[in-house]
């Protein structure tokens, strides 16, 4: 048995950083124990316990074994995440479905990922008819019976390597990548969260984030490793924010998206003078930025730097130099190379190469992707394609992406997914999305067009890619160009395409 005393606090002499045995010691430990918090509901151990209990007879009733995959397309809810639970402690592998995902997206997820169950709310009844699910059986979570015998929780032995879900990430050029995300993997990001975050005893985490990301399944372990409590609203509201923070007494807010955009755009005197939160923990606060959004939200910055493939996490910020974002969480090291594999001097960029004094905090593999698994993982180093330079002091600052893709509202969107569905209309030959800068969060989506023949109207073109495309993958500008120069693989040359939107049709000013 491993033992890493001095990276994880919170961890038992014999807990093998699983997930398992800690969640179900959490759940029988204080069944009157309250641990979640959903708007005005207050969920003990007991009420989840039992939920979770006749969802795995309902696996058993459709036949799932240890190792099959369910896909989950819902949205927050005390009941989603009772099944998340399930799926967990039962050994199948959860899916989780970004609940924005249209047409081609997440047709291609179920045929890529073959989950035997779709779970979905009454919602997506209309998006998923129109797709083919092929041996997917599409479901609704079964009603819970109040008045039923309370069955026992089942917890097999599920080896910490084993997959605990498939994330799905677009983070890269071509199509998404279904990171195989393992117990241990789980665990360790529930742990760097509590350090991210500065969790404390008694601590009331406002979760805000849809389940489908790994920034909200990340912080459903961490009510049982310290007695903290979760409060879950539907989704970001920026309207409903100051209530609900104020409510539920919340200590802690992980932003990422432009979320501290979008508060700092808020009139004054919708935020209460006294609030509880004390951190605001996440990425994508510059140095110009910093001391004002402190000031003005009255919490503690502490930036990360991670990605799912990491187990989340693998830099913190804990001293607040503005726009850093920190130095390497104590269970990796952190190189930056340059194109030749060699370490860069500081103040040079180099792309971010990790590697992990702990066993399994990287991810196994890429689902059915060789090639990108290859790529990514080369002499049991993580190449992350991102880049970053270091300063005198050691601290780290990102610098961006080096892939053909984009960041929108704390969304990883794929160039390559966008421009796939464009290519089936039939008046456009060829298209190239880029990122370009935005007021609210990282980045708006400018699509660059060259019809085959006469232009088709923007409005009409952007309607028709809204059935198609999730809302995030949405170009904000369209812009039409006469050629594309290529390069000799035929490619477009995208550096070459101009950022500057004041030529381009703007969707928001219709």
């Amino acid at each position: 048995m491993h033992c890493y005393p001095d990276y994880f606090e919170h961890r038992h002499p014999q807990d093998e950083l699983d997930c398992v045995p800690l969640l179900a010691a959490g759940l029988s430990a204080d069944p009157a124990h309250i641990f979640l918090h959903y708007e005005d509901r207050a969920v003990r151990c007991a009420e989840a316990a039992a939920h979770i209990a006749q969802l795995q007879a309902w696996f058993e009733r459709c036949e799932l074994a240890q190792g099959d995959r369910v896909a989950v397309m819902l949205g927050n809810s005390p009941e989603h995440i009772y099944l998340i639970y399930a799926l967990m402690l039962s050994g199948i592998v959860w899916v989780p479905v970004n609940t924005r995902l249209r047409a081609a997206g997440l047709e291609y997820l179920l045929q890529h990922a073959e989950p035997k169950l779709l779970v979905i709310d009454e919602e997506f009844d209309a998006v998923t008819a129109q797709i083919d699910c092929g041996n997917t059986r599409l479901t609704r979570l079964p009603a819970f019976d109040a008045a039923a015998a309370a069955p026992t929780l089942r917890t097999p032995v599920i080896g910490v390597h084993k997959p605990l879900c498939i994330i799905y990430t677009s983070g890269t050029t071509g199509a998404p990548k279904g990171v195989l995300f393992t117990h241990r993997m789980m665990r360790i990001a529930s742990e760097a969260a509590l350090r991210v975050a500065d969790v404390r005893q008694g601590d009331r985490l406002f979760m805000w984030e849809p389940l489908c990301h790994i920034g909200g399944a990340q912080m459903l372990l961490l009510p049982f490793l310290v007695p903290v409590s979760l409060h879950v609203v539907p989704r970001f509201s920026a309207s409903q924010f100051w209530s609900q923070v104020t409510q539920a007494g919340a200590t802690q807010l992980h932003y990422l998206g432009g979320v501290l955009d979008i508060l700092m755009q808020l009139p004054p005197d919708e935020q209460p003078r006294d609030h509880a939160l004390r951190v605001g923990w996440g990425a994508g606060v510059g140095a110009a930025a910093w001391h004002a959004t402190e000031a003005r939200l009255g919490v503690r910055l502490r930036e990360c730097y991670g990605m799912t493939e990491c187990s989340s996490f693998a830099t913190l910020n804990a001293t607040g130099k503005p726009g850093s974002i920190g130095k390497v969480l104590p269970w990796f090291d952190l190189e930056l190379l340059d194109e030749h594999g060699r370490p860069v001097a500081d103040g040079e960029p180099g792309e971010i190469v990790l590697t992990s004094k702990v066993d399994g905090a990287l991810l196994p593999a890429y689902l059915k992707n060789e090639e990108a698994t290859r790529a990514a993982l080369r002499g049991g180093k993580l190449h992350t394609g991102d880049h970053a330079r270091r300063d005198a002091d050691g601290d780290l600052f990102f610098i961006g992406r080096g892939t053909d893709s984009m960041r929108v509202r704390g969304e990883n969107v794929s160039a390559w997914e966008i421009e796939r569905v464009f290519a089936g209309h039939p008046a456009i030959k060829a298209s190239a999305a880029i990122g370009v800068a935005s007021t609210i969060g990282e980045q708006d989506i400018l699509l660059n067009v060259q019809f085959k023949g006469a232009a088709v109207e923007w409005e009409a073109l952007h309607a028709w890619a809204g059935e198609r495309l999730a809302s995030f993958q949405l170009p904000r500008y369209y812009r039409a160009v006469e050629q594309f120069e290529l390069t000799a693989s035929e490619r477009i040359r995208k550096h070459l395409l101009s950022r500057d939107v004041c030529d381009a049709w703007d969707r928001l000013a219709r």
